[in-house]
């Protein structure tokens, strides 16, 4: 009886360990404050109103959510339009640290690196650092070092240390820090010949159908496979009026999840330690939800009120911005 009491007591003792919740760190910044720098210089440099759309798609690809290449992608488009304002050297400086921030991290592990080349050859040999507090040996989703996405493009083996960058040669990025506020200096950009390349061509440009230059781009999507893409613009137009009335209610004081993004005030808003941190958007734009045009979902960004309600009757929708007419 004793011996029973005693297998009782050890199975009662594993399945608390087994039920014990495994607790990880969510390591996030300020991420608006990724493309400030630019944005003034941006300005500075007779970019106008087409600064801000661009540096509000821009820090939003450091959101856990974006896709491995979107940073890069989002510098290519500050890239371009430093070009457009006669090869501004100050916005491309700025815009390869911005490629090289690091991104948040859901799980206090490192973030995949992008497998593409960027479109400008200033961005060459570029990728973003981790922050201190991400875990070395393991990327999101619990990959290990040298599977797909861990070893940036370019590179044949795992970068050395772990962590850092071209901009952060010696280690990663204190946890939550803007790299821009650490150091001016943005390594090797351009400069890939002391690299090792492991395939492709660096220099060569990247197809990106859905690139798109000094016009409000997509700053969040939320995407849902969907067989029938014969009504989902519908719907997309209906869920973005959605939205946008519950943006109405929100207020700075509003309520909010760590990550959370939307519209306050008209300006841009991600919740940080609970908190709304909102950027405004430039004077003649306001944050709006609006519907994806070529797949199910939605995105967020800063465009004109007029631009908004046109997208949103595009897909068939009615009532205007809010659906309230």
């Amino acid at each position: 009886m004793f011996g029973i009491f005693k297998i009782f007591l050890l199975a009662l003792a594993l399945s608390t360990a087994q039920a014990a919740p495994i607790h990880t760190k969510r390591i996030a910044q300020v991420i608006s404050a990724s493309t400030q720098k630019w944005e003034a210089a941006c300005r500075t440099a007779g970019g106008g109103e087409k600064c801000n759309p661009i540096s509000v798609t821009a820090f939003t690809t450091l959101l856990a959510a974006a896709g491995p290449c979107e940073q890069q992608n989002a510098a290519d488009q500050m890239i371009d339009l430093a070009k457009q304002l006669n090869n501004d050297a100050q916005m491309i400086r700025l815009a390869q640290i911005f490629r090289q921030q690091p991104r948040n991290t859901p799980s206090s592990e490192s973030v995949q690196y992008c497998q593409q080349p960027p479109r400008n050859p200033e961005l060459s040999g570029l990728f973003q650092c981790q922050f201190a507090g991400a875990k070395t040996q393991t990327f999101v989703g619990g990959v290990p070092v040298g599977s797909p996405g861990t070893i940036p493009f370019g590179l044949s083996s795992p970068v050395n240390p772990a962590g850092s960058c071209p901009a952060s040669p010696n280690g990663p990025i204190p946890d939550g820090q803007q790299l821009v506020d650490i150091t001016q200096n943005p390594g090797s950009g351009g400069d890939v010949k002391t690299r090792p390349v492991s395939g492709g061509n660096p220099s060569r440009p990247a197809k990106n159908s859905t690139h798109i230059v000094n016009k409000p781009a997509p700053t969040h999507t939320s995407n849902v496979p969907t067989p029938q893409a014969g009504n989902f613009r519908l719907q997309n137009g209906k869920d973005a009026q959605k939205l946008n009335a519950h943006f109405t209610t929100l207020t700075a004081n509003s309520s909010c999840t760590d990550g959370q993004i939307g519209c306050v005030s008209g300006g841009f808003a991600q919740c940080v330690g609970g908190k709304f941190v909102i950027t405004q958007c430039g004077a003649t734009l306001t944050c709006a939800a609006l519907p994806l045009v070529n797949s199910r979902g939605t995105s967020i960004t800063c465009t004109t009120k007029e631009d908004a309600i046109t997208r949103i009757a595009n897909t068939g929708a009615q009532g205007g911005l809010t659906g309230s007419g």
